[in-house]
């Protein structure tokens, strides 16, 4: 059994190992495999793993070995799974391993627009604080959370847990919904319509999947809906946001602040219009990247190439 990893490297730049896939058959892993590269290095292979590296319609006509296909992501958009099933390759991905990590920054995000530590720590290592008439000092308006709201727009693991920390700052936390009772493991949350959510929150975080009703939901419309003193924070796909919009806002003081991992181009152009924007923090994509999220997607990626080869596929997204 052959198995080849597409591009590995962004799961495993080396402080993980693969020995358990290694164990399950042949492995061949490529830390990156540009598009003219796909067909030639998984031409022999019988499973392939991928994160972002596309395996279209076309690419899988030409991979006649091919029996699984791994993603190892929860996102599968980079496969197509209709081509797929229609070959009778399955298709599986990593539904939950990163709640607690992706949640954390969501927290990170936050703070740093409330404190700006670096750019306090920076001032401080520049001589500032040496060069301060007074015994302290402060460069931005310092934010305290007890007592803000926080809007959630979508409640599924990584939202509910975002809640559970934000009640634990004694916030009051929203969350979108209509004609649903709150389920009982969310104590604390209030379920609002959309425009309430947006004109009461402090904080708007967005937790939503990206599909078609939702891609450029955040726009100038809904933005304006927003309280000027409001940050928005995104962690969880980048489309979700008509950029342009958000920049203006921004630009403008429309809104307070944006702290963002995700862009709708990644990596992004260096035309995109929130580099630059006033009081915008944007992270690479890093939330799902701490070692323990990542060690725990590589031993759900593991088990279930391991349980293909037994014969009882799970976490299949094209049955």
């Amino acid at each position: 059994m052959k198995i080849v990893v597409l591009d590995g490297y962004t799961l495993n730049p080396g402080d993980l190992n693969w020995k358990g896939l290694e164990e399950l058959g042949e492995t061949v892993i490529y830390d990156r495999t540009p598009s003219d590269e796909i067909i030639r290095r998984a031409a022999e292979a019988e499973i392939v793993l991928t994160n972002k590296t596309p395996l279209s319609a076309d690419t899988l006509s030409q991979l006649p070995k091919l029996r699984y296909i791994g993603v190892l992501a929860t996102g599968y958009n980079v496969v197509d799974i209709q081509a797929a099933k229609e070959r009778g390759i399955p298709v599986t991905n990593i539904p939950a391993y990163g709640t607690n990590s992706v949640a954390q920054f969501v927290f990170a995000l936050l703070l740093e627009l409330c404190h700006r530590t670096q750019w306090h720590s920076d001032a401080v290592h520049g001589g500032e604080w040496s060069r301060s008439i007074d015994f302290c000092f402060t460069k931005t308006s310092q934010v305290e959370l007890a007592g803000k709201t926080l809007g959630l727009i979508g409640l599924g693991r990584i939202g509910t847990q975002t809640a559970r920390i934000a009640r634990a700052f004694d916030m009051r936390v929203i969350a979108v919904g209509s004609g649903r009772s709150v389920p009982p493991q969310v104590e604390g949350v209030e379920w609002v319509e959309l425009n309430a959510l947006l004109e009461q929150s402090d904080v708007v975080s967005l937790h939503c999947p990206l599909i078609p009703s939702t891609e450029k939901f955040i726009n100038a419309e809904r933005i304006s809906r927003m309280k000027p003193s409001a940050f928005l924070i995104n962690t969880s796909r980048g489309p979700l946001i008509e950029e342009k919009d958000l920049a203006a806002a921004l630009n403008e003081g429309r809104l307070a602040g944006a702290a963002l991992d995700v862009l709708s181009v990644e990596p992004p152009t260096q035309d995109n219009p929130l580099f630059g924007a006033q009081n915008c923090i944007i992270t690479p994509h890093m939330a799902w990247a701490t070692r323990d999220a990542r060690a725990r997607l590589l031993d759900t990626a593991v088990g279930n190439v391991r349980a293909f080869l037994e014969g009882r596929t799970v976490h299949v997204v094209n049955s």
